[in-house]
């Protein structure tokens, strides 16, 4: 119950000096970065209670975000009421947050808006496991998809999926380049299974399903003994019909 009263105070400390730093954002910028440096310090302190805390309990979920929405430049990400991750940018994953089994509220704003927020949901986390949380579609239709991430490997060997996250892309085959598809007819918003691999360097790349038409070539991708990955493909922000995509590292 002390860790819980601690963290308690270390989150309220956090946002009282949060709100004083955006009040002084943009009239004092020592006041702003002063504050926004109280802050920093407090959720970093309540952050260490709740590592320290989960790691200690019958198993601790994860969690990270990823944000694909194009035409958000840069969000806050609150849980339960406290900014987990700021100023996250579209593209960019976050870094991963452990947290106790159980229920919580996502709130997403604006980068420093605390008043509009552009999505609101419940999710339900599970002791042991580890997620992928996603933004997805353009903000007005802001959704988030959740995906359960697979970091175990057998020893010396790697894996891989990929998922889908482009709105304005048809359903994509993944297959090895000017050769066989291993995922074939991947849809927008699917995640594949894994493929358990030899750790290797092998070029790939996404094709228009049931087709040779290239449409992303993945060169030199490296899988490594002993790590799981994920590769997601999106949109780029100004043409939601070119693909780009990027790796992850299964926490």
């Amino acid at each position: 119950m002390t860790e819980k009263r601690n963290q308690a105070d270390y989150l309220q400390k956090a946002a009282m000096y949060d709100l004083l730093a955006q009040f002084y954002k943009y009239t004092n910028p020592n006041l702003h970065m002063h504050f926004y440096l109280k802050h920093y310090k407090n959720m970093n302190k309540a952050m260490n209670i709740l590592r320290t805390y989960s790691q200690s309990s019958q198993g601790e979920a994860k969690i990270r975000l990823l944000h694909t929405t194009p035409d958000a430049a840069q969000i806050d990400v609150y849980i339960n009421g406290n900014r987990v991750y700021r100023d996250l940018s579209c593209k960019q994953v976050s870094q991963v947050l452990p947290l106790k089994a159980g229920k919580y509220h996502i709130d997403i704003y604006p980068a420093g808006n605390m008043v509009d927020s552009i999505l609101n949901k419940k999710i339900t986390v599970e002791a042991g496991k580890s997620y992928t949380l996603a933004t997805i579609n353009p903000v007005k239709k802001m959704r988030l998809l959740v995906f359960l991430n697979d970091a175990e490997v057998p020893v010396n060997e790697a894996k891989v999926r990929f998922i889908h996250l482009s709105p304005d892309t048809p359903p994509l085959d993944i297959a090895v380049k000017d050769r066989d598809v291993i995922f074939p007819q991947v849809s927008y918003k699917q995640a594949t299974g894994y493929l358990g691999l030899t750790p290797m360097t092998v070029d790939l790349e996404a094709r228009v399903a049931g087709s040779k038409e290239q449409l992303l070539p993945m060169p030199q991708a490296h899988f490594r003994a002993n790590e799981s990955y994920t590769i997601v493909l999106l949109s780029l922000a100004d043409d939601p019909t070119e693909l780009q995509f990027i790796t992850l590292k299964e926490p």
